[in-house]
Order: structure tokens, then sequence, then C-alpha cells
């Protein structure tokens, strides 16, 4: 990847129709910290974000393992201790989910960081 591409700002991708490539799909395990992906997590191709790797997403609203999703990004959690965004990304028939279900469904991995939820009121 090209290192002088600029750094992609998640909140461009508020509200918009995003493919997300999965590198951790649902129930797999984190190959460095051991614990199981309880929601599908995967990246967008061609972003990169300031820890120089893809930006991030996870695939709210679908209980089985995938490959790739077409979704709608309806929020991003913006962690204030890392520098690391991550979309949400859901179904287009499910974009009511709540901050409070955003925490919950991504409580495994995000509970080791400080983060807000991001919308585009």
């Amino acid at each position: 990847m090209d290192m002088e591409m600029a750094y992609t700002n998640a909140k461009d991708f508020l509200r918009k129709t995003v493919t997300i490539e999965m590198d951790r799909p649902l129930g797999s395990v984190h190959p460095k910290h051991g614990f199981v992906y309880e929601l599908n997590y995967g990246f967008v191709p061609g972003t990169r974000s300031p820890d120089g790797e893809e930006l991030d997403a996870y695939v709210l609203g679908v209980d089985e393992p995938l490959q790739t999703f077409e979704g709608v990004c309806i929020a991003i959690i913006h962690r204030t201790n890392d520098d690391d965004d991550k979309l949400i990304v859901v179904p287009s028939d499910k974009t009511d989910i709540t901050d409070e279900e955003i925490r919950k469904k991504t409580h495994f991995q995000e509970q080791w960081f400080e983060s807000e939820i991001v919308r585009n009121n």
C-alpha cells in the first residue's frame, strides 16, 4: 500500500453504502489476544487509518460468518485513547440499531478502549 496515501476520514462513510472485506469473520479467534469475534469484523479496502491499516468495521445484524458484506454505515466508534476508528455497518433494513446495542455487541473487543459513538444526526 502506498504510505503517502492520505488518511481516510471515517465520518465520510456515515449514511453511505460501503463494502467490507472480513479478515475476522463471526466466530474466528483473535490471533494475538485469543478472544472470539462475536461479530463479523473487517475493513474497507483501499482506505488508510492513522494506525497504517485499512479502516476497520463491525458488521451488526448478520448472524452468520461472512467473507464480504455491503451495508449502510450508521455510526462510528471513535476510540479516544487509540488512533483507530471503527465503522458500524448494518443491512439496509436494520439502520435503527441503538447506541446501547452497538456498545453491547462490540463490548467483546471495545471493552479495553475508551470511545464515543459518532452519528451524523
